[in-house]
């Protein structure tokens, strides 16, 4: 039996090795939270201890809750998955696709051949690339000044796509413009909008674009592994008065706020005694959206932010509204069909509805998918489960 304790332990150890600078972990069920921990710094250069209410940027974990607060805009009908978001979005109205440079080094642009849907800005399949693991997409900002999607300007959501739509899975900058169509429809901005419609019916009272003044008090810093491999604290803020909210991966909050949404799904949509989201609304949102594509391996072009991202390399990876998807076991026990994603920072969630088990876990360095790190991860997770496998009468509390 995997008990608390030793959960406890293989977490510590790890901050006490200095492998990571410090980390909160929950795992919970449906119905209750099973495992909560703390353990390290929150950061290197300070004294304060990590604690289980510590606040974190959690980037891209963002995504799922974009796209929750989208979901609940086509049960109302105010949005389609499958029509031509442009309608609705005119910077998506006439995609343009980057097929390269010209010898002068110019941008080489066609009319996409299908429109955007907001299915496939939901899926990663609209084209839409980050600079992190597409050389072409970062060669296009700097040649044409483009600002880059974390200074959260207007003017970076305008790049061309890097295939026609539909044609292929590539991580990018889709779920900013998920955000967006939340706010044309909605009248209210993204912030207000989920605030309204998840953060409050969830209880999630410590999620949200701008750090207030009681959040900062929690506020993690961010830390830099170098070549060394040695951890060192770095400046890090994303811009508190943002032109637009990023949708993609805005987001600062806790592990208890998020293993809420987390549970909210494993529920069927129900949360704090509010049903935000209709059961089929979230079977849809765990179900294969991209047909026969699959997620590929991200080759990293900017090793300081990112390695290579190439998660259970030996299973085939689909994608959902928007989590991914593994289709087979995992080594850590993560049942096939179980709906996961992570943050740039190495903050990371699962959510195994077969089990009936989700599990958040925060820690804050770059660069993301750090060995270090997802080693801690799958440290906790195989806990999490060996504590299950033991039979509820002694489970992890």
């Amino acid at each position: 039996m995997q008990s608390k304790a030793q959960i406890d332990q293989s977490l510590l150890t790890r901050c006490e090795a200095k492998d990571i600078p410090g980390v909160v972990a929950m795992a919970a069920t449906g119905s209750e939270v099973i495992y909560q921990g703390a353990f390290g710094k929150r950061d290197l250069g300070k004294d304060d201890p990590m604690t289980t209410d510590s606040v974190f940027w959690i980037a891209s974990m963002t995504k799922a809750i974009t796209c929750a607060a989208g979901m609940q805009l086509v049960e109302q009908g105010k949005l389609a998955l499958d029509e031509p978001i442009g309608k609705l979005l005119p910077d998506l109205a006439s995609p343009q696709v980057l097929e390269g440079f010209d010898a002068s080094g110019e941008p080489k642009l066609r009319p996409a051949k299908k429109p955007i849907t907001l299915r496939q800005l939901m899926t990663h399949t609209a084209g839409f690339a980050y600079d992190m693991w597409n050389g072409d997409i970062g060669k296009f900002l700097e040649k044409t000044g483009t600002p880059g999607i974390i200074s959260c300007q207007n003017a970076a959501l305008k790049t061309p796509v890097m295939t026609d739509p539909g044609t292929r899975w590539e991580y990018g900058t889709n779920i900013d413009f998920v955000g967006k169509a939340v706010e044309a429809v909605s009248g209210k901005k993204l912030d207000a909008y989920l605030r309204d419609n998840l953060f409050t019916p969830l209880g999630m009272n410590d999620t949200g674009f701008k750090i207030t003044d009681e959040m900062r008090k929690r506020l993690v810093g961010m830390h830099a592994r170098g070549p060394d491999g040695a951890l060192a604290p770095m400046p890090f803020e994303l811009e508190q008065a943002p032109e637009f909210h990023m949708g993609g991966g805005g987001l600062y909050g806790t592990a208890a706020d998020y293993i809420k949404f987390t549970q909210m799904i494993l529920n069927k949509g129900r949360g704090n005694g509010n049903q935000v989201l209709k059961p089929e609304t979230v079977a849809l949102m765990g179900q294969n959206s991209i047909g026969d594509l699959t997620m590929g391996k991200m080759t990293t072009v900017l090793p300081a932010y990112t390695n290579d991202v190439d998660l259970y390399p030996d299973i085939v990876k689909k994608w959902g509204l928007s989590f991914m998807i593994n289709t087979a076991k995992t080594p850590e026990g993560r049942s096939a069909g179980s709906l996961a994603w992570a943050g740039l920072a190495n903050t990371y969630f699962w959510i195994d509805p077969a089990r009936n088990v989700s599990g958040v876990i925060l820690m804050q360095l770059l660069p993301f998918a750090d060995g270090k790190a997802l080693e801690t991860f799958a440290g906790f997770e195989r806990g999490v489960y060996a504590g299950l496998d033991a039979g509820s009468g002694q489970r992890a509390a």
